[in-house]
């Protein structure tokens, strides 16, 4: 049993097809077929059940997936500590987001200085919502993620909180609310929501708002991207409550000739929170994460 073979089960575990799993790490399938058989031989068991749509993990797979995650992130750890003696010469950064990065956090400008400091450390993205993100990060497969804060700290993993701001009533300019200020979440019972998918963005905190305020709402209509959301508030399908800054940065590529306008909710104010998290308990455990993280702009309130 080897590293690689530890990885292109892990990868087949995840992906739970062998294609997609040998497109991922760049094998042909013959041979990724043959690496997990050669290892059911030495380990004498099944790791897969087999079928022609999916695979699935037999007993003995599932406690081979997690001693095997642990193995490769130790293994990795171990990398990336030679690495730093290297002077991050070589390497990989791994990195998450949340869909809702973009008006706080210019990533690909980062990712570009980074990539210019340090052209031998490969980079890798993905985007997901809060809580995958979360569990890869203390899997030991993501380096650091910026997520959404809410309901707490988020269990195993260290945080710190990078944006907090205000959310504000997003609507059409000639909705009656358009301008008004120190409106209550009562007075916009009545109204049509624009919203993302539940447990999807700022979903969960708008949610909460209004059943810690005893209020219902009429969510109309549910979207999973931002400028979709803000295509229907601005022909005034409805409208939506979020920071301040995602409806600027997405209004100029709205679809709506009238724009978008706002209306502010009285205090106590509803706050969005977005925070960068790590699995070292002081700072990231990869001297990749910790240069990128340096190159970060002051924390935004």
């Amino acid at each position: 049993m080897d590293l690689r073979q530890l990885e292109h089960f892990v990868t087949v575990a995840e992906e739970q097809h062998f294609t997609r799993a040998a497109r991922r790490l760049n094998i042909v399938q013959s041979g990724l077929s043959t690496s997990i058989r050669t290892l059911e031989e030495e380990l004498g068991a099944d790791l897969f059940l087999r079928s022609t749509r999916r695979v699935d993990l037999t007993a003995a797979g599932r406690v081979l997936f997690l001693e095997a995650q642990r193995v490769l992130s130790a293994a990795r750890k171990a990398k990336e500590a030679v690495f730093a003696i290297q002077g991050l010469q070589r390497g990989r950064l791994t990195i998450g987001m949340a869909q809702t990065l973009s008006p706080f956090v210019d990533l690909p400008a980062l990712l570009s200085r980074f990539h210019a400091d340090y052209p031998g450390v490969e980079i890798r993205l993905c985007q997901g919502a809060s809580p995958a993100l979360c569990t890869k990060v203390r899997d030991g497969r993501l380096d650091v993620a910026f997520v959404p804060m809410f309901g707490g700290s988020l269990d195993g993993v260290s945080s710190e909180l990078y944006v907090c701001e205000a959310l504000v009533v997003a609507c059409a300019p000639a909705h009656p609310l358009a301008g008004k200020d120190d409106l209550t979440l009562a007075s916009l019972a009545e109204s049509t929501f624009v919203d993302f998918q539940p447990e999807w963005g700022t979903r969960p905190l708008v949610d909460h708002a209004f059943a810690e305020a005893k209020v219902e709402r009429h969510v109309a209509f549910e979207v999973n991207d931002m400028r979709s959301l803000l295509d229907l508030v601005s022909f005034g399908l409805g409208i939506a409550l979020l920071p301040e800054r995602m409806v600027s940065a997405q209004e100029s590529l709205s679809n709506a000739p009238g724009g978008l306008a706002l209306a502010r909710l009285a205090p106590p104010e509803i706050c969005w929170e977005m925070a960068v998290i790590y699995a070292g308990r002081n700072e990231p455990v990869s001297a990749a994460a910790s240069a990128f993280l340096a190159l970060l702009p002051p924390a935004q309130e």
